[in-house]
């Protein structure tokens, strides 16, 4: 299990319980920003906005962590975000009404939603609050479409320094589960090519069609599309390495 250590509990307590054993070895560390001076601007002027985008549950906690222990939050400005997990974070900080897809777990699906159609969102100030770096996809096609778009980095990324003897001497490595196109650049770095060229008969297990394009870019030769979210991950995992031997 490649996620940052904070968030691969759930996913791995799923594979566990299943009779299976799950190894963590973090691909993406996740810090706040060494400059907390953007999301400082954008807590003090939350009032200009009509709707606040969340890019994922880090997006949610690092930003809520830091805003509702300086302010409430404005009545009238709406909240959205794409992912159960993200939807789920944001409930947990209080948020009773948010908009986000029921299908698809990414821009192009957030885009599809009725709300974000040109002339329900056209004049509309839209505040994206991301790590740094990250797609641009939501922000250029919302502003094509008529909205007044702004970003606020509110966590960094980076690759942690990690040994990867773990993975090359696990007595048995069935499976790797990457879930960011980013997890997969880091892996390929912290392994190098040599101990790269050792795993990359691993099938790996990716939920969404761009993280499954970048392991095989980076040379994995298995890979297999799940649905998304940590259940459709467990279905692809079940579905193509069957069931867990008795003991």
């Amino acid at each position: 299990m490649t996620r940052p250590e904070a968030q691969a509990e759930s996913l791995c307590a799923a594979i566990e319980s299943r009779g299976a054993r799950a190894l963590r070895f973090p691909v993406l560390g996740i810090a706040p920003p060494e400059d907390a001076s953007a999301l400082e601007a954008v807590s003090a002027r939350l009032d200009e906005f009509d709707l606040v985008f969340f890019v994922s549950p880090n997006a949610v906690d690092f930003a809520l962590s830091y805003i509702l222990a300086r302010r409430d939050w404005p009545a009238g400005v709406a909240v959205a975000t794409v992912g159960g997990g993200s939807e789920r974070a944001l409930r947990r900080h209080g948020f009773a009404h948010v908009l986000a897809p029921i299908e698809g777990f990414d821009s192009e699906a957030v885009l599809a939603l009725p709300e974000f159609a040109s002339a329900a969102i056209r004049g509309k100030r839209v505040l994206v609050l991301r790590g740094d770096g990250g797609r641009e996809l939501l922000g250029e096609e919302l502003t094509r479409r008529g909205a007044q778009v702004e970003h606020a980095s509110v966590y960094r990324r980076f690759c942690p320094d990690a040994n990867a003897d773990e993975l090359l001497k696990a007595d048995r490595l069935d499976a790797l589960v990457l879930t960011s196109s980013e997890g997969v650049r880091n892996l390929a770095c912290m392994l190098g090519p040599d101990a790269l060229a050792k795993l990359n008969a691993v099938t790996v297990f990716a939920p969404h069609p761009r993280i499954a394009g970048s392991a095989f870019d980076a040379g994995f030769r298995s890979v297999v599309e799940t649905d998304s979210g940590d259940a459709g991950i467990v279905r692809g995992l079940e579905a193509g390495l069957g069931p867990v031997p008795a003991a």
